[in-house]
């Protein structure tokens, strides 16, 4: 059976890189959110097997979602997404909780690596 996905970031053009890789590689996007906000809310509704977190955006940071997401289900598989030069941002999301972290702009192969590390 397919993996479930949720996809999170502000940004509809990095979301739609991240479906068109996956996609292409038989993953299901069951959902997508532009906010933390709205990544814990789909999260509990759509209980995916992971989620792609952006870490910058508005009204909750990916972060913080992710440490919600995380006291939510200790068992979330969630791959932070971050551009270049955010080290210290990873390094907080990793020690939160993320098991794995992807630079942007998104290499296909980069993103699949991590999404077999994660779902192993």
């Amino acid at each position: 059976m397919a993996s479930s996905v949720l996809i999170v970031d502000d940004a509809s053009f990095m979301r739609m890189m991240i479906k068109d890789i996956l996609d292409k590689n038989d993953f299901v996007i069951v959902g997508e959110a532009e906010n933390g906000k709205e990544a814990v809310e789909k999260y509990k509704e759509l209980k995916p097997a992971f989620v792609t977190m952006d870490i910058t955006m508005p009204e909750m940071d990916g972060i913080q979602a992710l440490k919600e997401i995380q006291a939510y289900d200790a068992r979330a598989k969630v791959i932070m997404c971050s551009a270049m030069g955010q080290q210290a941002m990873v390094i907080e999301a990793i020690q939160a909780g993320a098991k794995d972290f992807v630079v942007k702009p998104f290499q296909a192969d980069r993103v699949l690596d991590a999404v077999n590390k994660v779902l192993c």
